[in-house]
């Protein structure tokens, strides 16, 4: 997918004092805008990808429709449901099925509220986890529990965790993922105030209740969520957990990295 700047990034955590500090009402709905600004699809919208795919619906514990693609794949091992970034919808997300279906892996893709075809918008933390779980129990229904994969992207990694942590999955893959929000606003900023911040997806927590395998895939020249952030991750690590570092490697276009298809095709094997 495509790359997005460590500047626009640093804008996005100056905004949480902004917000803070500036706004009249909750702080919280400015900042949800700026950490999840949205990529809306017509209804009509007509996805066009190489390779079987069907649309899927999910419907929210509230009763929103939340879109979603499933794409299949020969002699299915499992499926993977993938959390993406923040930036686009599955129009574009779509695009990286043929790596996992080539690897012989159905591939579910979850839009976010506010994203592509899915309806409402993302108020909270606590909503988004209801989602992303409501999306998992509809994959119970189709595959056994361990056939399930989860895989997060960037600010999809702390669903993911949340997920692996209150489920059973037969894995849990992480693609440049971040220790905990506020850590990696202080990062960036140390001086930074976070006590108001309106997300804090506490990765690090929910590594600390998975029981399921963790694998993490990081580039040591991530210039969004720094590298560093996995090394602390790996504190939580049962044996036989790993970290695959992407050398040279930034945020983006993870998919055409060499080095993260060879370990993603040992991975999967």
């Amino acid at each position: 997918m495509k790359k997005i700047s460590c500047l626009a990034f640093g804008l996005v955590l100056l905004s949480f004092n902004y917000c803070s500090a500036q706004s009249g009402g909750d702080p919280s709905k400015k900042q949800v805008k700026f950490i999840f600004p949205g990529a809306k699809l017509s209804k009509n919208y007509k996805f066009h990808f190489i390779g079987p795919f069907s649309e899927v619906s999910v419907v929210a514990k509230d009763s929103t429709v939340l879109s979603a693609l499933l794409f299949k794949a020969d002699s299915s091992k499992g499926v993977i449901l993938y959390l993406h970034g923040n930036n686009d919808a599955l129009d574009k997300w779509g695009g990286v099925a043929k790596v996992y279906t080539g690897l012989h892996y159905d591939l579910f893709m979850l839009d976010y509220r506010g994203y592509g075809k899915s309806g409402g918008f993302i108020k909270s933390e606590a909503q988004l986890y209801s989602d992303v779980q409501d999306a998992y129990d509809y994959l119970k229904r189709i595959y056994p529990e361990k056939k399930i994969i989860v895989l997060g992207y960037s600010i999809g990694t702390g669903p993911a965790a949340y997920l692996a942590a209150n489920n059973h999955p037969g894995k849990l893959i992480l693609q440049a993922p971040y220790y905990s929000l506020p850590d990696a606003v202080h990062h960036l900023m140390p001086s930074a105030d976070t006590s108001d911040i309106a997300f804090h997806f506490n990765t690090y927590q929910f590594l600390r209740k998975t029981t399921a395998p963790v694998v993490i895939f990081h580039g040591d020249a991530d210039e969004m969520f720094y590298y560093g952030s996995s090394i602390k991750l790996k504190a939580f690590f049962k044996p036989g957990d790993e970290l695959i570092t992407l050398k040279g490697a930034g945020h983006g276009y993870m998919d055409r990295n060499a080095e993260y298809l060879e370990g993603l095709k040992r991975v999967l094997q």
